[in-house]
């Protein structure tokens, strides 16, 4: 393992946790109505919805830190399968207006955290290089 890709997975792990975290606190500021009535309309419990805090505050927090990086990961790209599920299902082969995927945004979250599952933290964590969920 070299420094650069410490380097490289710091600079991954920070967009995607810095990214991901603004949308949590969004919900800590306005709640989880929205999600509750899209969880009831798809016939899941509305309870459900109080777990998007562990998918959008509590793992990008760990992500950012380099703490139990490879679980909130995966955490965070199961977060992003419900947000296709619930949200986007009816965009998934749609383009936006300059060509690109419509939903390229989700999508790059969802592979930014599927990638960091995989590589895990890196050295520059709190976990460091050889920590076990590192």
């Amino acid at each position: 393992m070299t420094r650069s890709d410490d380097t490289g997975k710091l600079i991954l792990r920070l967009v995607l946790g810095i990214l991901i975290l603004l949308h949590g606190i969004s919900k800590l500021k306005g709640g989880v109505g929205f999600v509750s009535g899209l969880l009831a309309s798809h016939g899941l419990p509305a309870m459900l919805a109080y777990a998007v805090y562990i998918g959008e505050v509590i793992a990008p927090a760990l992500i950012i830190i380099g703490f139990f990086t490879r679980p909130a990961a995966w955490v965070i790209a199961i977060n992003m399968l419900f947000a296709f599920y619930l949200v986007h299902t009816g965009d998934l082969g749609a383009l936006n207006k300059q060509g690109g995927w419509a939903l390229e945004l989700q999508g790059m979250f969802l592979g930014a955290a599927i990638a960091l599952g995989f590589l895990g933290a890196g050295g520059f964590s709190l976990g460091g290089r050889t920590g076990r969920f590192n």
